[in-house]
């Protein structure tokens, strides 16, 4: 069992936020700061104090919270390095690969670029977390504001190289919709039927979509599996390289 005690909640019509409280040293660490008002009422009902903000990119959905957060609380928020001029209010800027000691356990940061070219993940390890901001959502991925289909692809596969047990939080509840989508394009696939299937269940009882294992992404996300063959053979792209694929499976979902 993990140290650390997770609190999942929604923010704003779609965002969801993540504290992350480790019990032997008191630290809470917040996943972005979608609105300030949310987290510290999530805060006061666990009884935490915020000491860290995490952020995987500049965007405000992401960030509204920083500067008011950390006048309330002095909480010391951690980004990219390569975005800092971006991320309201950041205090320590880390390259990639580097790790954030957070009391006594590793947060590692992992460049993702795509959504934005700023855009990171956080890995903790030894919990075996993963939170990936926009990069990647279940049974989907961010829009590519800023990278191209081949930078957002690399990103891709750096996330799927982890292990199949860690769990990925992602930044909105997008879970139902990409089903859907998923389905036009992998209609022969068993696992994707059966997560489509948990999905309805979870978002009728009005329950969140996550966590969900990297294993159940591998097997179930098109924008992983891009260089699958069963799917460019039903998007009529046999042969062609993934990245194409994977353009192609972003292109649709930007109309669907």
């Amino acid at each position: 069992m993990g140290k650390l005690q997770i609190e999942l909640f929604v923010c704003n019509a779609d965002n969801f936020g993540v504290l992350l409280h480790d019990p032997e040293t008191g630290l809470t660490a917040s996943i972005d700061s979608p609105d300030s008002d949310t987290i510290n009422r999530q805060l006061k009902n666990r009884g935490w104090q915020l000491s860290h903000i995490f952020n995987t990119h500049h965007h405000h959905d992401h960030t509204a919270g920083n500067e008011h957060l950390k006048r309330s609380t002095g909480c010391t928020i951690i980004g990219a390095a390569s975005d800092a001029r971006r991320l309201p209010a950041l205090d320590v800027p880390l390259e990639d690969g580097e790790i954030f000691a957070f009391g006594n356990i590793g947060v590692k940061m992992l460049a993702t670029p795509g959504h934005t070219l700023g855009s990171v993940c956080w890995l903790i390890e030894t919990e075996k977390l993963l939170f990936t901001g926009d990069t990647l959502f279940s049974m989907g991925c961010g829009r590519l504001f800023e990278g191209t289909p081949e930078i957002m692809w690399q990103s891709l596969l750096k996330i799927r190289a982890l292990p199949d047990d860690i769990l990925v939080y992602c930044g909105h509840e997008y879970s139902l919709t990409n089903a859907e989508f998923a389905l036009e394009l992998d209609m022969d696939n068993k696992a994707l039927h059966d997560r489509a299937s948990e999905v309805r269940n979870l978002r009728r009882a009005h329950s969140p979509t996550l966590p969900v294992t990297l294993a159940t992404e591998k097997a179930t996300n098109p924008f992983l599996r891009a260089d699958r063959a069963e799917l460019g053979e039903r998007l009529g792209m046999s042969r062609r390289p993934p990245v194409e694929i994977f353009a192609e499976i972003r292109s649709r979902r930007n109309n669907f």
